[in-house]
């Protein structure tokens, strides 16, 4: 899996793609491309719909708490459902929770023109964040599944690249109606994005999602295999540890972004506009361009540079004199940003078996965006206290921290691209080996647990799973006690 022959050689998946024929993936692959169309055009409303939000809750209270409470309410689900609901995404359909969650958003949508206050749109912005909680991973869980895998990159490359655009075109159109008409307008025209995203997704055969059937322990053991398998898996440790060191300077460049165009710049609003624009454009190339870049330097090198060349760029428009010398660093920043992201998506999808890879993504997504939230409200502290360049100078210096750190963690990633397909197939299998498969009836292995390759674990993994094995094991015993005290109390 993820290689193919060609003339006699093995060689890995990105390495097969054609630039010239990558957006014919959406004809060759007519599954992803429901998925495409799908994302492309709920993303749009979501971006489209987030500048009237926070407008609208602004106008209402006047107050940056409130703004700031909007803001934790969209990702603090994603957190909770990464850490305490992942293993859903692998034992559920993968199509029906993205049905589910499309509908639900939709709803949601659809009831924001009827709130008349500042609580009811932060509780239903909470309820949309539960909704893309499940939804993310079940959509990159199930891509492997929908693409050869000599197209898994060029796939990934393309739904990471309309989201960007979608990112860039939405608030422009979002700010444009909101000055010719109210919230309710771009609300319902997203909830008419996420009703069309249901249809279409409801179009790809279930079975496509998935090519392995998921097994349960019982929920909270379901929970514990997730984590282990993250800590254990080479693929996914690294991502782990790269991203959550690449989000503290992700949020110290998102705080201090508007301050550092419009006070340390002193280009105002359209500064702030040419930085944001700057990043959108930069992101889009990054992804884009990623799946040719991938078949010439692999996946290491390419990852490592990808994360090194944020920290020149974002260093580099830090020290910057003016707008117009930042805006093309900004560029660059961004552009390995796009490019880093493909690697992180790929290093998950073939790191973790199809049967845990929705938990995978969701266990990891919960802990980037847990360290990003931490990471902004860091940031809004000491850009008061030292100024928003001192900010970005050390945000450059978190990215540069974070390349040392991604060519550090993938040593067991051979340079050669020939061999990488090999590779990472084969920590995939030895992390998910390592799990105790029976099912909850049976919590005894029949067998000696099979042991991973001592290369394909972090330093410590073993010490956690024993820990994390007795907390799921107490946690069902508490849930057993309960309903049968719940029955009991009912007889």
């Amino acid at each position: 899996m993820g290689r193919r022959e060609k003339r006699g050689q093995v060689v890995p998946s990105w390495r097969a793609v054609e630039s010239s024929s990558r957006l014919g993936l959406l004809r060759r692959s007519p599954s992803f491309g429901l998925l495409f169309l799908a994302t492309a055009g709920s993303s749009f409303g979501t971006f489209l719909a987030a500048i009237a939000l926070t407008v609208d809750v602004k106008d209402r209270t006047g107050s940056g708490v409130w703004v700031a409470a909007l803001l934790i309410a969209a990702f603090l689900p994603i957190v909770l459902i990464g850490l305490l609901l992942g293993p859903l995404v692998d034992r559920l359909s993968r199509r029906g929770l993205m049905i589910a969650s499309d509908l639900v958003r939709f709803g949601v949508f659809a009831a924001l023109p009827f709130a008349d206050n500042a609580t009811a749109i932060v509780g239903l912005a909470a309820v949309a964040g539960i909704a893309t909680g499940f939804f993310r991973p079940a959509v990159y869980a199930g891509v492997p599944n929908l693409v050869p895998d000599d197209e898994l990159t060029n796939a990934n490359s393309l739904l990471a690249t309309v989201e960007t655009l979608a990112w860039m075109i939405g608030p422009v159109l979002g700010g444009l109606m909101l000055t010719a008409w109210s919230p309710s307008v771009p609300y319902g025209i997203n909830a008419v994005t996420f009703l069309a995203s249901a249809v279409l997704v409801a179009r790809i055969p279930d079975r496509k999602l998935r090519s392995e059937e998921s097994l349960t322990r019982g929920h909270w053991r379901d929970v514990a295999d997730g984590i282990r398998l993250v800590l254990t898996s080479a693929p996914l440790w690294t991502v782990l540890i790269v991203w959550n060191v690449v989000q503290l300077g992700s949020g110290a460049i998102n705080v201090a972004e508007v301050f550092f165009a419009t006070e340390t710049l002193d280009a105002g609003s359209v500064g702030f506009g040419a930085l944001l624009a700057a990043s959108g454009v930069g992101l889009a190339l990054g992804s884009y361009l990623a799946a040719p870049a991938l078949a010439k330097v692999g996946l290491r090198r390419h990852y490592a540079g990808s994360i090194a060349l944020m920290g020149v760029g974002w260093g580099a428009a830090a020290f910057s004199p003016s707008i117009w010398i930042a805006v093309p660093f900004v560029v660059g920043g961004a552009a390995g940003n796009g490019a880093a992201i493909i690697c992180n998506q790929l290093l998950v999808q073939r790191g973790a078996p199809d049967r845990y890879r929705g938990r995978a993504f969701a266990t990891i997504m919960s802990t980037n965006y847990a360290v990003l939230g931490l990471a902004m409200a860091a940031a809004g502290v000491l850009t008061d206290a030292f100024g928003a360049r001192s900010v970005w100078i050390a945000a450059g210096g978190f990215f540069l921290s974070a390349a040392a750190v991604a060519l550090l963690l993938t040593r067991w990633l051979p340079v050669a691209t020939a061999e990488e397909g090999d590779v990472l197939d084969a920590h995939a299998k030895a992390a998910a080996s390592a799990l105790v498969t029976e099912p909850v009836t049976d919590p005894q292995p029949k067998s000696p647990e099979p042991r991973a390759e001592r290369s394909s674990k972090p330093p410590r993994a073993g010490s956690a799973k024993g820990g994390l094995e007795r907390i799921a094991v107490l946690v069902e015993e508490i849930d057993r006690r309960r309903e049968r005290e719940a029955r009991r109390s009912t007889t």
